[in-house]
């Protein structure tokens, strides 16, 4: 099976300096995608910069957690806090929209706003996934799969890791394992639910154990060590910090991260692989492959 690779930059939108670094990633990178946070507060500066780079696939970055809504506070409470923001805990938020036939609703209406508001921003909507990947939770996931067609989702991404990755990864803590224990085992009967709506998804994906930390080093380390089938490498490249309420852990290395996808020694690891560089939307239909591979200028 051949290997195909998508770079996919998250949190586009979330400030200048992650515009930034999409924008550098894809012109001189390796980065072929990014997804969208659409209530952002630099989203307006991300979809002005996408109109300038029709190569760059772009995909919906649903917030759920963590992040501002698209509706307003008072037509979602189960969701938010006093500060009109989605909760900060997964655990909590993830349990009460399993339980709450109420919670679901406004999850549900939640998220139709943000797919409403990527669709008006004109950009073709190339993948969706999951800000802090709670799109693997199963209400959420049976949502996307109820919308899909109205919307046009036909890839959504898969946080399937490969085992040994979560073990050595240079970001991973005993309190990131907890909190995503949950949703952990999520992938394989989400790979299910999703060919059974015929939407795309990634094989694996890498980027989660390294999360904030995948510089040179460790991406020519995961080239080295690529699977065959479609890979999603994901990264959180930024050109500079910035002080804000929404803003990147500190613990993260988003400088080092935009430095990885310009670096030649990267480019080099990418080809030793025999990779090909790719996107969601070149996946399908699969006949439609080549065109869509020439059409980012990668070599057949």
């Amino acid at each position: 099976m051949p290997k195909r690779l998508i770079v996919t930059a998250d949190d586009f939108g979330l400030a200048v300096p992650v515009n930034e670094a999409v924008e550098f990633g894809h012109r001189e990178g390796i980065l072929t995608s990014a997804s969208l946070m659409v209530t952002a507060p630099a989203a307006a500066d991300a979809v002005e910069r996408a109109g300038r780079l029709p190569r760059l696939a772009v995909g919906l970055h649903l917030v759920l957690v963590d992040g501002r809504p698209a509706l307003p506070p008072d037509r979602i409470p189960d969701l938010v806090g006093a500060d009109g923001r989605f909760a900060s805990d997964p655990i909590r938020l993830g349990a009460r929209i399993y339980l709450s036939s109420r919670a679901q609703a406004q999850a549900e209406a939640e998220i139709r706003a943000q797919l409403a508001a990527f669709r008006a921003t004109g950009l073709h909507l190339d993948h969706v996934d999951g800000h802090h990947h709670f799109h693997l939770h199963p209400k959420v996931q049976a949502i996307l799969v109820r919308l899909a067609r109205e919307f046009g989702i036909t890839a959504v991404r898969v946080p399937d890791e490969p085992a040994a990755r979560h073990a050595v990864g240079a970001g991973r803590r005993l309190r990131d394992w907890l909190a995503a224990f949950p949703l952990r085992d999520r992938a394989p009967a989400m790979k299910r639910r999703l060919a059974r709506a015929g939407i795309l998804f990634n094989d694996t994906i890498l980027g989660i154990a390294d999360s904030g930390h995948v510089d040179a080093a460790r991406m020519r380390a995961l080239l080295r060590a690529l699977p065959d089938g479609v890979t999603e490498l994901y990264v959180h490249p930024a050109t500079r910090r910035w002080a804000a309420v929404d803003t990147l852990p500190d613990a993260y290395r988003p400088e080092a991260e935009l430095a990885a996808l310009l670096d030649v020694s990267v480019r080099e690891a990418l080809a030793a692989s025999g990779a090909v560089l790719t996107t969601f939307g070149a996946l399908a239909p699969r006949s439609a492959t080549a065109s869509a591979d020439a059409a980012l200028g990668v070599p057949a």
